[in-house]
């Protein structure tokens, strides 16, 4: 059996050739379900430690990077 079926496991990837009616199309699907995202933030000035985090497998979900 498949990992991704056994854990019901999804990723989400952009990809260059969605159209805008794709992205809208989507927005509107998972706006209806519950999707769950994990994001752990960074300032700006601590970039490369946001790097070296993701390099090394280090955060769950995305990387954001504050602006402030």
């Amino acid at each position: 059996m498949p990992y991704s079926l056994l854990y019901h496991e999804r990723v989400v990837r952009s990809v260059a050739n969605n159209t805008r009616k794709d992205g809208e199309d989507f927005l509107a699907i998972a706006a209806k379900i519950p999707i769950q995202v994990a994001t752990q933030t960074f300032d700006l000035k601590d970039a490369n430690v946001a790097l070296n985090a993701l390099k090394n497998d280090a955060i769950r979900g995305a990387a954001v990077l504050l602006v402030k």
